[in-house]
């Protein structure tokens, strides 16, 4: 086994990132623990308090002893035992029904603040469940520029906040080399909520958290839209074709009543996994500046 002072500082480093990425965010002992030792051990202790058998003659006594309070606690047993719901978990419903309140939720909102504090306050989704924060968006709508990311990793969970972590530093250096920078677009995920260790999510958890980042996108107005990851590219795009197919062209999406034209580029944590891929990353902010250079005269 290898210690933590036989790695670099940059080996360590990249092995927190590979447990980052995996689910593990956070270490609750200091020292490791042996679970088989501590079932054993349990095990133990339950034989050592189970009841010792008894000889026919002491059982007779015992059932004598017992027939006298049975018949008055006989009622009283026989009622049902009330168990307690946990607190914790909230009632399910069925899919479409969330769904159906999702939507009302979303549409009743008529400013982003609205739809933030409606999100918030929005239980219908078992993502919600399992992600220590709710991602809303963040920057300067008037700008009419938007990106859209697929859904918030481990490090936006964390923060609170779209694109954080080291995906979210690239991002902003991919931003800057353009002339941009976060707070002059709105910047916002499909998903509100991290899936359990970074997986995809459902057909029904799309559908539910569909009505969410569509009404961002109506009350946000924008007139430019770069999509990021094959997920965001699917998710407005629809069909099957990978980021690779669809990048780098300009194509129109139906936001409401709405219609956004909309470019697809790959997401930063891509890069970070294949840098090589950068190049066609920078052909596509590109064409996303030149559109933005329009809006921002």
């Amino acid at each position: 086994m290898i210690a933590a002072q036989d790695l670099t500082a940059a080996e360590l480093a990249a092995l927190l990132h590979f447990h980052a990425d995996a689910g593990v965010d956070w270490m609750l002992e200091e020292q490791a623990v042996d679970r088989f030792q501590e079932f054993a051990a349990a095990r133990q202790a339950r034989q050592a308090h189970a009841p010792v058998s008894q000889t026919p003659s002491q059982a007779s006594s015992t059932n004598r002893m017992e027939g006298r309070t049975t018949a008055a606690s006989r009622d009283k047993a026989a009622q049902p035992v009330a168990r307690e719901r946990p607190l914790s978990a909230p009632p399910a419903i069925p899919d479409d029904q969330a769904i159906a309140q999702a939507r009302f939720a979303a549409e009743s909102a008529q400013s982003l603040e609205e739809l933030r504090t409606a999100l918030e306050n929005f239980n219908g989704c078992n993502l919600k469940s399992t992600a220590r924060s709710t991602i809303f968006a963040r920057g300067d709508a008037s700008n009419g520029l938007a990106i859209v990311g697929p859904m918030p990793n481990a490090d936006d969970d964390r923060d609170g906040e779209p694109f954080a972590g080291r995906a979210g530093q690239l991002l902003d250096r991919m931003l800057a080399s353009i002339g941009l920078n976060r707070d002059k677009v709105f910047l916002t995920n499909i998903l509100p909520w991290r899936p359990p260790g970074n997986r995809m999510p459902s057909q029904p958890e799309m559908d539910i958290c569909r009505p969410f980042i569509e009404q961002q996108l109506a009350l946000a107005k924008p007139r430019a839209v770069l999509l990021l990851g094959n997920f965001s590219a699917r998710f407005f795009f629809g069909g099957s074709e990978t980021i690779h197919a669809v990048r780098g062209q300009w194509r129109e999406i139906s936001i409401g009543s709405l219609i956004v034209p909309a470019i697809a580029s790959l997401h930063p944590q891509e890069l970070l996994t294949a840098p090589i891929n950068k190049r066609l990353a920078w052909a596509d902010l590109q064409a996303f500046r030149g559109r933005a250079g329009e809006l921002l005269k």
